[in-house]
């Protein structure tokens, strides 16, 4: 597998820290996760619950190891030093300055282990004016620009319905972490600390939001299912209903117009070019829903895909779940969870050719893991008792 061998040690919980390790353990990397003893992360009782635990955590944390540690306590973080001196890779979501507090600051860190790449997602960032703010995703997705434009025009803004910015946060921590790898192979073995705030992650994705603004004055405002700027594409109303249709290239448009019986607006010299079909974006897409409404579904996409359109239906996960496309390349998998139970998974992303992800290990019990860890540490049969005694592991 492409990762194996990497000693990955995960001290973040909940979203982004624990879906940046996830990702890297799908590809072979070792990580172990660390989980404060007694309640564990809490995205083990979030959601819907099977036998007192999440279903999301069987995905968040499948091919992990669970080491049930507690960092507030000197011996803790004593035995964490321990682990990432011999770790690759060290991910953390905590707030800025908490590992400082617990004496595993980057500075302290370099010292015993050169080489550690060191990932840490916050709020805001480890620096600037807000930094000790907390911060949440959806607080990210507000401040990084998107939140404003998830509306129908006039009517408050909605979130996406997932953990959006956690999960940006996340797949740029994974860009960050691999940098950092390929950077110390190649120049010399030095690690380096990646930061990645949850705002920013959102801004970075934001295409040309900010470069409108400081060119015209644009503030970009919320449009509902259609994108300002590109047409024609939106989502419109069928008699079962609603399909999406991106006609937004100019041979695509053509294809489109004529498929609907528009052969008028297909041939109109001055649509043949977005600029021009945006400034008519009405007139297009009244004509588009006039065809649509009063078809089904079904139908709709029948005529838009032989006419080479992209065109689709919105999925429900009943949907996603019977898709005979998402089977063909495994993308819904079967996993049985450590109490036995059968659970659907997502699968793997992205598709590698020589070395592509897999699906090991489930998601493990709180601390399942830790007496294999600390015996490979070196400790005694006795040493790890006493530690139990105490309350620093379980």
């Amino acid at each position: 597998m492409a990762l194996q061998g990497l000693r990955v040690i995960e001290m973040g919980q909940l979203i982004a820290g624990p879906f940046c390790g996830k990702t890297l353990a799908d590809f072979g990397a070792d990580v172990i996760k660390i989980e404060p003893p007694g309640t564990g992360d809490p995205l083990r009782q979030w959601r819907l619950i099977q036998k007192g635990t999440s279903v999301w955590w069987q995905v968040q944390s499948r091919n992990k190891k669970s080491m049930a540690l507690d960092l507030r306590k000197p011996e803790g973080q004593n035995l964490a030093r321990q682990l990432i001196q011999e770790a690759d890779v060290l991910i953390e979501n905590f707030r800025p300055g908490t590992l400082e507090g617990w004496g595993m600051g980057w500075e302290d860190l370099q010292k015993i282990n050169p080489g550690l790449v060191m990932l840490r997602i916050s709020g805001y960032g480890q620096t600037g004016p807000y930094r000790d703010m907390p911060g949440f995703g959806v607080i990210g997705e507000a401040m990084g620009g998107l939140r404003h434009l998830t509306a129908e025009p006039g009517r408050v803004p909605v979130r996406v319905g997932v953990s959006i910015g956690d999960t940006l946060a996340a797949l740029h921590g994974v860009i960050g972490i691999l940098m950092a790898l390929y950077h110390r192979k190649v120049h010399g073995g030095t690690g380096q600390v990646i930061d990645v705030a949850l705002h920013e992650s959102v801004f970075n994705v934001m295409e040309s939001l900010l470069p409108e603004y400081s060119a015209f004055g644009v503030v970009r405002e919320a449009a509902g299912s259609a994108l300002p700027g590109v047409a024609p594409t939106n989502a419109y109303p069928c008699a079962d209903g609603y399909v999406l249709v991106a006609g937004n290239g100019d041979s695509i448009f053509k294809r489109l117009m004529a498929s609907i019986g528009r052969d008028d607006l297909a041939q109109d010299p001055d649509l043949a070019q977005n600029a021009g079909r945006v400034k008519r974006v009405e007139e297009i897409d009244g004509a588009i829903a006039a065809w649509t409404q009063s078809r089904p579904i079904q139908e709709v996409l029948e005529t838009l895909n032989t006419a080479k359109v992209p065109a689709g239906r919105v999925y429900t996960v009943k949907d996603i779940f019977e898709d005979p496309h998402y089977r063909a390349r495994d993308m819904i998998l079967k996993q049985r969870t450590r109490d036995g139970d059968e659970v659907h998974v997502p699968g793997i992303v992205p598709k590698m050719s020589l070395t592509p992800g897999q699906l090991r290990t489930p998601a493990p019990h709180l601390g399942e893991d830790t007496q294999q860890v600390l015996l490979e540490m070196g400790l005694t049969g006795d040493q790890i008792a006493e530690l139990r005694s105490k309350g620093i592991v379980a």
